[in-house]
């Protein structure tokens, strides 16, 4: 059965039209040719939300008389029509964090390797033998890291901010017990296991923050980092721990403390930039 005529028959049935049925009430039968009609047009509709992805326009305001719908117009570049709609909620996901975001350092500009962006990272096996440096101590960061140091790699890593170091077991347990627990009992019972299965990595240049990784994430949205097999290879110092960047010379790369070290390629694991400005977005609208 086509997918469209399936979807048709399990909606009817929310609309109380039964096929075993011998007999159909007409106000039953009215029902259910009406939500065929709906399906279909929703059907043909869809194409012009479709196209807005590839070249076309979409236009919103409030409505005036009421303010309590949307008019919403859709250009369907394929067809040449413009399609009008009428809804209660409007769901903008045209994306807020797209754009690559690679710190301004001093020097970075002059770097004579490679200085790419964590979207753009592969494997680990491609870098095997060279020095590397990944910025940014986030889960991405920490798992480059790890890959880069178990392919070969001379590996460092930026560690700029305290971070909560966890399993993903702790952090199942932490869920689990939000239920039921305080954040601050649940986060006091994850750091003192945490500090059990890691015990003080504050002598490899990590400290944790003040505040537990569940209120943290919480309140912040920072995201507690979890232990991939990273930290084992930082405490054999395989994988070596660097302050911030302060300089760039050459490949040579300096940090705070008066640290400095070569590197062939620079790894930044810094996240991305907001490009969606959703206050100015509605306010265009509601004018």
């Amino acid at each position: 059965m086509h997918d469209g005529a399936a979807a048709a028959l399990a909606g009817a049935a929310c609309v109380g039209f039964s096929p075993a049925r011998s007999s159909v009430e007409r106000g039953s039968r009215h029902r259910f040719f009406s939500f065929l009609f709906s399906f279909w047009e929703m059907r043909r509709r869809r194409p012009a939300l479709h196209s807005t992805r590839h070249g076309g326009g979409v236009a919103a305001r409030r409505n005036i008389s009421d303010g309590k719908f949307w008019s919403i117009m859709a250009r369907d570049m394929a067809n040449g029509i413009t399609v009008n709609f009428k809804t209660k909620f409007l769901v903008v996901a045209s994306g807020a964090n797209s754009v690559e975001n690679i710190p301004l350092i001093p020097g970075l500009q002059d770097f004579p390797g490679e200085a790419i962006h964590s979207s753009c990272y592969k494997a680990g096996k491609s870098y095997s033998g060279r020095n590397m440096l990944v910025v940014g101590s986030g889960n991405s960061g920490m798992e480059i890291a790890y890959d880069l140091a178990s392919h070969g790699a001379n590996t460092s890593i930026v560690i700029r901010s305290p971070l909560h170091i966890m399993t993903k077991e702790l952090i199942r347990l932490g869920m689990t017990l939000a239920h039921h627990l305080p954040l601050k009992l649940v986060d006091n019972i994850l750091v003192m296991m945490a500090n059990f299965i890691f015990k003080d990595l504050s002598r490899h240049g990590i400290t944790r923050p003040k505040i537990g990784p569940m209120v943290l994430k919480s309140e912040t949205g920072r995201s507690a980092v979890i232990d991939v097999g990273n930290f084992g290879l930082i405490k054999k110092g395989i994988i070596k721990v660097q302050g911030r960047v302060t300089d760039i010379k050459g490949n040579i790369v300096q940090f705070e403390h008066g640290n400095e070290s070569s590197f062939d390629e620079i790894v930044f694991a810094t996240g991305y930039k907001s490009t969606a400005n959703i206050a100015n977005f509605f306010n265009h609208f509601q004018k």
